[in-house]
C-alpha cells in the first residue's frame, strides 16, 4: 500500500512540473558598461490589454467571469530603470547626448509550450544616443496568465538579468 501511494504521489508531482514549463534563460549582450549613462529616452510603446475568460453553471444558471489586464511596456520599462536611478527623458535633448541611451523594445518571439500554452519572448536594447551604437541588450521570456502578464515577466526577468 505504501509503494502504491508513493508511486500516485510521485505520479502527480512528476505531471504537475510538465505542465509548468521552464522558461529559456535570459539571454544578455553587454559591449559597454551602462553604469556610465545618465539619462534614458524610451521609445514610445502602446497599451496592450488582454484578459481571460470563464463560463461555469449548473442546470439552472450559467455564470460567466471575465478579468481584462493592460500593460505598457515602456512604463514598466521606466519604472526599473527609474529605480536603478536613471532618468527618463521625454525627448531627446542635445546637451546629454554623451549621457543618454535610447532603450527599444519589442516582441521578438513566442513558444508554444503545450495544452494551449505560451510564452512571449521580448528583447529590449540600449543604443548610445551619440553615436547610435549598441551598448547592451537582453532577451527573455515570460509566461503568466494574459499576454500582459506573458511581457510584464518578460521584461522583469529581461532587466533583472542585466542589472
Amino acid at each position: 500500500m505504501k509503494f502504491f501511494i508513493s508511486v500516485l504521489i510521485t505520479g502527480i508531482l512528476t505531471s504537475c512540473s510538465v505542465l509548468i514549463p521552464k522558461l529559456n534563460p535570459v539571454s544578455i549582450v553587454v559591449k559597454e558598461a551602462v553604469n556610465k549613462y545618465k539619462y534614458v529616452f524610451i521609445a514610445p510603446t502602446g497599451n496592450l490589454t488582454s484578459g481571460t475568460s470563464s463560463i461555469y453553471g449548473n442546470t439552472y444558471t450559467l455564470t460567466g467571469v471575465q478579468a481584462n489586464k493592460t500593460v505598457n511596456p515602456g512604463d514598466v520599462i521606466s519604472g526599473i530603470l527609474t529605480k536603478k536611478g536613471l532618468i527618463r527623458l521625454p525627448e531627446l535633448n542635445p546637451d546629454f547626448l554623451n549621457e543618454t541611451l535610447i532603450v527599444n523594445y519589442g516582441e521578438s518571439g513566442r513558444r508554444d509550450t503545450g495544452l494551449g500554452g505560451y510564452t512571449i519572448e521580448v528583447t529590449i536594447q540600449f543604443i548610445s544616443a551619440k553615436n547610435n551604437q549598441l551598448i547592451c541588450s537582453c532577451t527573455a521570456e515570460g509566461q503568466g496568465t494574459t499576454e500582459a502578464d506573458d511581457i510584464r515577466l518578460a521584461i522583469v526577468r529581461c532587466l533583472s538579468g542585466l542589472f
